[in-house]
């Protein structure tokens, strides 16, 4: 009875220790809730006003496009075709763009709450049948619409050489087709036993020829295998399609394993007659596939905004804590951002990517000669979809853009630009004291990226526009892709590149990619410094008898173009500054910092013909004064007229003009390197 009696009490008093605890931490919560921190909803927290002024600088919209080219097409005096693919010689609606505002304007409207820089349309036509080239303006955009002939106001002359034009699409099918009659079919022995009887996959070399008004082109011929760029035959074609005629293209030039023929009979009769190495066709393993070897070992890090978005992204312009930008994309040149405001103060006008080339060396006629101009195909052209989780994270803002370029159609391109803020995995500044009085202090970091990708040919280029919270913009470029190559003949290979498979070298090439900066720091009045360092020996105050060497501050202010042109070999300045006549509260003049990060290789002797249509890669920096006809360092006819190009940046830079209170900045960096504009050291 006495055992039942105590185990009863222990019950009860169980029973009450749990009413005790859970009194007590209903008490505990009533008195800490509010010290407690809570979940926050995932609705967005930054609210953005966001106003119209960026369509100033939007690019052309859908229903624009179809303006322009419908009227364009209803001028009878023109006779443009409107075929789906347009033969080599009939006149061809090629490019439709926007026609940037003139600055002066753009500020009237931004600044001054002037009138409305009327929307116009820049327009490229081939006249193949006329043999020329025209570039026309076309507007008001909404208005009624009228053109007027600009090469003469552009290029200094009243037309273009019809061989200065891009390759169409059109015209590539017709090369293609002429290497299938003039070529495989005339030689099936030889594309058996080398080649497996397989379709041949081309790729051309540039510029096509040796002198203005050529229009010749190398192709090099590949495996019909995925990452065919690593997968050459030894099999390249010289044909001359200099006419707009087909009938009058020919053959001009093969080169099988190492050996030139002058006609593909020459070839045959050589082949049969045993007096070439043969290549003796060999299969071989899907190496450079992009197909994943492994499976994937689980899931990456992701990135999610736990408070929604601190961005806000609206029709072209953007919004991210303390910045705003308009932004968009051209066909020929590609990203670009306008009207970069931090604090609501503007720092630059525009950030643009210019031009991206490639210099390859090579024993193979194909590459032996190749200069990439990528302008010279449209950078912008190729911006295509991005993989969402691979190409941009998941959560990222994805932006359509509209293009007409080598169709008969606008075309549409889904989620090809992307805005993203992304956390950089270090603090953007820190300290910890550990002696005297301890503490610790230290910010978080993020940045907004906006980003597109274009794939020209081989290459994938990676554009990024980056928006530091400390105020710093910086322009970055990576290229992935495949490397070109070419057939491996003989021991003089090596000297161009290494051995990536069996018959297949990676060839020798430098890349140089130009950005253009328009800094306007406190106004438009603006000056170029640079400082630095030296050492400077002094006596030791307290012990005369001894010297010392010091570090001692180093400024000069160029004051011409030719003085603020920094060629890459020679020694620069470690801080360039753009500064304008304002100064802080210490007396110094409130400025940005130009820091150009850059590996950049030999540049293309000047003495080579071809450099004049690449010369702003002899520069790591140049500043140039602000003018609207010098809007672009280089020209969508530059790749194909290579010998007289359309625009010659280092002729900006011979009037030698002064940059004092006027001054506008192109950098010029290498592949996968950045050029950062940052807040100089006597920014406030």
């Amino acid at each position: 009875m006495a055992a039942r009696v105590e185990k009863s009490c222990w019950k009860y008093l169980v029973i009450l220790l749990i009413l005790i605890l859970v009194i007590c931490n209903i008490v505990f919560i009533c008195l800490y809730v509010d010290r407690v921190p809570k979940c926050q909803s995932s609705q967005q927290i930054w609210k953005y006003d966001h106003t119209d002024h960026a369509a100033v600088f939007a690019d052309l919209s859908e229903d624009e496009y179809q303006q322009v080219r419908e009227y364009m097409g209803a001028q009878a005096s023109l006779e443009i075709s409107n075929a789906d693919t347009p033969k080599p010689n009939e006149n061809v609606l090629f490019l439709i763009d926007l026609v940037l505002p003139k600055k002066a304007e753009v500020l009237r409207f931004l600044d001054e709450n002037g009138p409305t820089p009327a929307r116009e349309a820049s327009v490229v036509v081939f006249y193949g049948a006329r043999g020329y080239l025209k570039e026309y303006v076309v507007g008001p955009l909404g208005g009624s619409l009228r053109y007027r002939d600009v090469t003469m106001e552009k290029y200094d002359q009243p037309e273009l050489k019809v061989t200065a034009r891009p390759i169409s699409g059109g015209e590539f099918s017709k090369v293609f087709e002429f290497l299938f009659l003039e070529v495989s079919v005339k030689i099936p022995k030889i594309m058996k036993e080398s080649f497996d009887g397989q379709p041949l996959l081309p790729f051309e070399g540039l510029p096509r020829g040796l002198k203005s008004g050529d229009r010749e082109t190398w192709i090099s011929l590949y495996r019909y295998m995925k990452g065919m760029y690593l997968h050459p035959v030894g099999f390249e074609v010289l044909i001359n399609h200099q006419s707009t005629n087909l009938s009058q293209w020919y053959l001009k030039k093969l080169w099988y394993n190492g050996q030139y023929f002058d006609t593909i009979n020459a070839l045959r009769e050589a082949y049969n007659n045993g007096k070439v190495n043969k290549i003796v066709y060999k299969a071989v393993s899907d190496y450079a596939s992009l197909k994943p070897r492994s499976k994937p070992i689980g899931l990456g890090p992701q990135q999610s905004y736990l408070q929604g978005k601190r961005f806000s992204v609206k029709d072209n312009q953007v919004m991210y804590m303390d910045w705003s930008f308009a932004f968009g994309l051209s066909s020929l040149s590609g990203m670009r951002v306008f009207d970069i405001r931090f604090k609501g103060e503007r720092i630059a006008y525009e950030l643009s990517v210019q031009e991206a080339i490639a210099v390859y060396g090579s024993v193979t006629p194909a590459l032996i000669l190749t200069k990439f101009l990528e302008s010279g195909v449209g950078i912008g052209r190729f911006a295509h979809e991005l993989v969402r989780g691979v190409d941009c994270p998941y959560g990222a803002t994805y932006v359509d853009t509209y293009r007409y370029i080598d169709t008969s159609h606008v075309r549409r391109f889904r989620n090809s630009i992307c805005v993203f803020e992304h956390d950089i995995g270090r603090p953007l500044r820190r300290h910890l004291t550990d002696f005297f009085l301890n503490n610790y202090g230290g910010l978080a970091n993020s940045a907004l990226i906006i980003r597109s990708i274009t794939a020209i040919g081989n290459y994938d280029y990676v554009w990024d526009f980056i928006f530091y919270q400390s105020g710093s913009v910086e322009a970055r470029v990576h290229a992935t892709g495949y490397i070109s190559s070419s057939f491996i003949v003989g021991g003089g290979s090596l000297r161009h590149g290494h051995r990536v498979a069996e018959n297949t070298l990676g060839n020798i090439h430098t890349h140089f990619i130009n950005f253009k900066v328009d800094l306007d720091i406190m106004g438009v009045k603006n000056v170029f410094q640079t400082k630095d360092m030296t050492f400077e020996e002094v006596a030791v105050p307290w012990m005369p008898e001894r010297k010392a060497k010091v570090p001692r501050l180093v400024e000069d202010q160029p004051k011409t173009e030719q003085e603020a042109a920094l060629r890459h070999g020679h020694p620069m300045p470690r801080y360039l500054h753009v500064a304008s006549n304002h100064t802080n509260r210490w007396g110094h003049q409130r400025s940005y910092r130009l820091q150009v990060v850059s590996f950049a290789g030999d540049h293309l002797p000047e003495s080579e013909p071809e450099e004049r249509a690449m010369s702003w890669a002899r520069y790591k920096v140049a500043i140039t004064k602000h003018k609207d006809s010098e809007q672009t360092s280089s020209s969508l006819f530059n790749q194909n007229d290579i010998w007289s190009p359309a625009v010659d940046f280092s002729k900006f830079i011979a009037d030698n003009e002064s940059i004092v209170n006027e001054v506008s900045g192109n950098e010029s960096v290498v592949n996968e390197m950045s050029g950062k504009t940052k807040n100089g050291g006597y920014a406030e």
